[in-house]
């Protein structure tokens, strides 16, 4: 277990925590420690990929966990303020869903054999959603421009989010279409290759059987010649 991994793990178990400090405190609570610990949790996923590349270690146990602590940091600050009627919950179930989408994009496209490259707009999102987030929190306190502000970020995330998915359902059906060609070139090829082996095989089979009728004494050498030429013939 390196430090990066364990940044990651942190990360999801700070998810509860948040969680319960959303629901379950008064204001002034939900304010203070909401918004601290959940820029705490924020603030790993920034150290844990700038260790791992800084470090050398980047692991298959990483590259795992950490969209996973991501969307589950995410999904659950939303869930929370949708649930204290601070978050409009069509707009969170926007945000939450293309997390899915996106998932099962790249899942079947590590299955077809090619990957999904993350976008830019992908990457602007995580940093608006902990803005909107934090500004939700802090908003519920203190109102005024902060909530605006807020609201005005959430937008950009959903819209952030539409833009995102709509990219990385192009490319992917991109990517599926010229994998499917290649797959199905690939098969036509083998089908031709197998084939010319086969008449290859077909041809060696008749040879030799000439050969063995023309030691046996069987048939003639102008026979066999001309039993030859009457293949070729029929084959050409």
């Amino acid at each position: 277990m390196n430090l990066p991994n364990a940044l990651t793990l942190v990360r999801i178990f700070l998810v509860p925590v948040i969680v319960a400090v959303l629901l379950e405190g008064d204001r002034d609570i939900r304010t203070l420690w909401g918004s601290s610990l959940f820029l705490a949790a924020a603030l790993t996923d920034l150290l844990d990929g700038y260790l791992a590349r800084r470090r050398k270690q980047v692991t298959t146990l990483g590259r795992l966990l950490d969209p996973i602590a991501d969307k589950l940091l995410i999904s659950s600050a939303l869930i929370a303020l949708v649930q204290r009627g601070i978050a409009p919950a069509w707009m969170v179930a926007i945000i939450i869903g293309r997390e899915f989408a996106v998932s099962g994009l790249r899942s079947i496209a590590e299955h077809e054999g090619f990957s999904v490259d993350v976008s830019m707009l992908g990457k602007g999102k995580m940093v608006t959603q902990v803005a909107a987030v934090v500004g939700l929190i802090l908003g519920e306190k203190y109102g005024g421009w902060v909530e605006d502000t807020a609201y005005i970020l959430l937008w950009s995330v959903v819209i952030f989010a539409l833009v995102s998915m709509a990219q990385y359902f192009w490319e992917f059906w991109d990517k599926l279409d010229d994998s499917i060609k290649f797959r199905e070139k690939r098969r036509l090829k083998i089908a031709e290759r197998r084939k010319h082996l086969a008449e290859q095989r077909r041809e060696l089979h008749r040879l030799r059987k000439f050969e063995k009728k023309h030691k046996a004494g069987k048939v003639s050498p102008q026979s066999d010649m001309n039993s030859l030429e009457e293949h070729n013939v029929g084959r050409y």
